[in-house]
């Protein structure tokens, strides 16, 4: 094996399975939200992406994006996709302030 093939091979054992998300891929959810259009939001990027991330800033963020994430799971559940919910906390510069959003990663199980 050259020196090339060893380093290549090296990323790709060093490389993690799952890649960071852009902002093309994160779905912002407010408080207005409607839940059922991001839970149709969140189905479709699961089925053409495999996973969805959605992000939520605020007590009435987070309760529009969950209630979305159950109805998404039906949804998949459906087409005979289950999917788990996984909560986790994110920082965001918002016009200069820091502010704690909340993620929810929705894969398959």
């Amino acid at each position: 094996m050259n020196r090339d093939q060893a380093q290549a091979n090296e990323t790709n054992q060093t490389t993690p399975a799952r890649t960071r998300t852009t902002a093309v891929d994160l779905i912002k959810v407010s408080a207005n939200s409607r839940s059922t259009a991001v839970a149709g939001a969140i189905a479709g990027v699961v089925r053409e992406h495999g996973r969805a991330d959605v992000q939520a800033i605020g007590a009435g963020a987070v309760n529009q994006a969950i209630k979305a994430a159950a109805i998404a799971r039906g949804y998949l559940l459906l087409d005979g996709i289950n999917v788990v919910v996984i909560p986790s906390f994110s920082e965001v510069d918002i016009e200069g302030t820091e502010r704690t959003a909340v993620r929810f990663g929705v894969e398959p199980r």
